[in-house]
């Protein structure tokens, strides 16, 4: 009988990205284990579990994503467990297991900017930036360009709904997009390199 994964390790499984080549590989190293035990500190004794988000956030911007290598070291310096990390990673949608894009495009798809051109501007995003809109799925929200300079990924509402359609690169918000601001901007951010 081959062994199969169990739900847990199938759902943290390292997805391969072209992304990848634009973070650093996840590692253990006394800078990362410092940053971490100063947040595990700002909690109580017996109440480290509670720094599980945080870490998990330093993670991400350092990295992309959270891989899962990085889940049981989480749980070590948490007093926590694997699995409990796992469900936290799993459960909010803003945390990556798949590295995205160096340029990260999250476009709103909720009803005041779906209304205002979103759905429309989210296939235009994905066409110039060489993604299939087919691939975002609710399964697989992300897809990442083939040279991993960019992802996409629609999300539920950028707190801006009247101001649509929103979409935010790595953490700057544009309102009132349009395919001509897309051009723009891919030129801008792509000029970075």
């Amino acid at each position: 009988m081959s062994e199969q994964p169990n739900a847990i390790d199938a759902l943290t499984a390292a997805k391969p990205s072209p992304g990848e080549k634009y973070f650093p590989k996840f590692q253990v190293t006394e800078e990362l284990t410092a940053e971490a035990a100063k947040l595990v500190a700002l909690y109580p004794e017996g109440k480290e579990q509670s720094a599980v988000l945080p870490i998990i956030h330093m993670i991400q911007e350092k990295h992309g994503y959270i891989c899962p290598e990085a889940m049981p070291w989480i749980a070590e310096m948490c007093k926590s467990t694997p699995i409990h990390v796992a469900g936290v990673v799993t459960f909010y949608p803003g945390i990556h297991t798949t590295c995205p894009g160096k340029y990260h495009f999250r476009v709103c798809r909720t009803i005041a900017c779906a209304l205002s051109g979103g759905e429309e501007l989210l296939a235009y995003i994905c066409g110039k930036i060489g993604v299939n809109p087919a691939e975002l799925t609710d399964e697989h929200p992300m897809a990442v360009s083939p040279d991993g300079l960019w992802s996409i990924e629609p999300v539920e509402c950028l707190a801006n709904c009247g101001f649509g359609p929103n979409v935010m690169i790595n953490e700057t918000l544009y309102s009132q997009v349009t395919p001509k601001m897309i051009d723009k901007l891919i030129s801008e951010y792509s000029k970075k390199d």
